[in-house]
């Protein structure tokens, strides 16, 4: 029988419950009452769960609905605002673009090439490491001589032990190995940045949720987006409103998919993050809350100084300029720039990190955006480090890769990063989305250049 994750009701009840304890809230009774009636209130792994019959399901859709009406404590609300407004006003206002440095005042198309390359990259080294745990992913490129990670993952000379014990992602060994890198494979993690850049291109400054929506519906298959991204597409599907789509029945509000969906906001607004953030802001909305959409905000404000900054200082700086201060998300970022400057060396700073943070959902966005921060202040910028460093560290290695690659391949420029990680890509995209797969490289920044939105 057909059964399609991480919609299920079933499976999200129990994700719905693990979230708002995070939030603070008491959900003890409703998961008695869950478990009572045959629910399961351990999340299900990778958004598979068991089917079930129809009285359970149905429980599921009510437990869920009473779930959603719970708020969690007013401290948090307040540290943690979703309205653009009250984000803005929580932060100190970040200096304006300086625009008379040299570099600052012409956005360079090498640069904008260099984050669509290192975005690709740092997604294609993750890709077949998803979801495998950090010792798993050491394991595996220690058995094929590539410890510390210095190239894509192969599996050539693999240990028949270690690959049974640790599998590669679906269908990544077809794609995503070295041995069979044709150009870069479909993914979400690109399909997002094609979609925003095809907003900004019909939409420009006037973006709204509702044009968001309308382009997901019109140009992403409902099989290709997952998590926050699906529960919100099936209740568009279902009648809902963008401006609730994302708010019904989603415990995957605070996890990752915004954040792996805004580089393009900040390569269209060049030194200018607050811009780059409102639009980030504008389609993070449409699926995600607090912490969700605080990750595409930073994401996009510290890759609107990627592409004109000197250093991966200045992005992190940019990126925390544009969120709430006392937000779970500041603080994660603030965590992996001290592990990362700090003095433990690699594995024992992620040990911390695993310390801090192991307790979340591999996709949430929290532990994925500390890491992104280690790796950034670690590499001190540099494009290689940055991502071996990031996929190293496990958890979502696709989507942090990819998150590293962009900032670090703009701030380097494209004709700085390593032949032997950008030539695989054959200056090629693959896409399901229509009219996209195919796409090179080179048109992809000479597009962003042209969509780019005047301060």
């Amino acid at each position: 029988m057909l059964r399609v994750t991480w919609v299920q009701p079933e499976d999200l009840v129990a994700h719905q419950l693990a979230a708002m304890r995070i939030d603070g809230c008491d959900v003890d009774e409703i998961e008695r009452q869950w478990v009572r009636a045959g629910g399961n209130p351990v999340p299900p792994a990778g958004g598979a769960g068991t089917e079930a019959g129809a009285e359970l399901r149905a429980l599921a859709r009510a437990l869920l609905d009473q779930l959603d009406q719970l708020e969690p404590p007013p401290a948090l609300l307040a540290a943690e605002p979703d309205d653009l407004e009250d984000i803005e006003a929580s932060r100190q206002a970040p200096d304006p673009p300086d625009r008379d440095r040299p570099g600052h005042s012409t956005i360079e198309d090498d640069r904008l090439l260099g984050g669509w390359l290192g975005r690709a990259a740092g997604c294609l080294l993750g890709k077949p490491v998803e979801k495998i745990p950090r010792e798993g992913i050491r394991a595996i490129a220690a058995s094929t001589g590539n410890w510390p990670l210095r190239g894509y993952f192969s599996g050539a000379g693999l240990d028949a032990d270690v690959a049974a014990r640790y599998p590669w992602n679906r269908a990544s060994r077809a794609t995503s190995l070295a041995e069979n890198i044709a150009g870069m494979p479909e993914d979400d993690d690109l399909n997002f940045a094609l979609l925003a850049l095809d907003l900004v291109e019909r939409h420009g400054n006037a973006l709204t949720t509702d044009d968001v929506a309308a382009a997901w519906l019109a140009s992403l298959p409902g099989g290709r987006v997952f998590t926050a991204e699906r529960v919100t597409y099936r209740n568009l599907l279902d009648g809902h409103p963008p401006a609730v789509a994302g708010r019904l029945r989603n415990p995957f509000q605070d996890w990752i998919g915004a954040q792996i969906r805004a580089d393009v906001y900040g390569w269209v607004c060049p030194g200018d993050p607050p811009t780059a953030a409102r639009l980030a802001w504008t389609d993070a909305r449409l699926s995600h809350h607090r912490n969700g959409v605080y990750g595409a905000m930073f994401v996009a404000a510290a890759s609107a100084a990627a592409v004109v900054a000197r250093s991966i200082g200045e992005c992190i700086d940019a990126g925390l300029s544009v969120v709430p201060p006392a937000s779970r998300y500041a603080a994660a970022i603030r965590r992996g720039v001290e592990l990362g400057s700090g003095p433990l060396d690699a594995e024992a700073a992620l040990d911390e990190l695993y310390r801090d943070f192991g307790h979340l959902h591999w996709v949430h966005v929290l532990d994925n955006a500390a890491l992104a921060a280690f790796a950034l202040t670690r590499s001190h910028g540099d494009f290689v480090t940055a991502i071996t460093t990031a996929v190293s560290g496990g958890w979502d290695t696709d989507s942090t890769g990819a998150t590293v690659g962009a900032l670090t391949g703009a701030l380097a420029g494209a004709a700085a990063l390593p032949a032997d990680w950008i030539d695989p890509l054959q200056n090629r995209l693959a896409s399901s989305m229509p009219g996209w797969d195919g796409v090179s490289f080179d048109e992809l920044a000479r597009r962003t250049a042209a969509a780019r939105l005047q301060a």
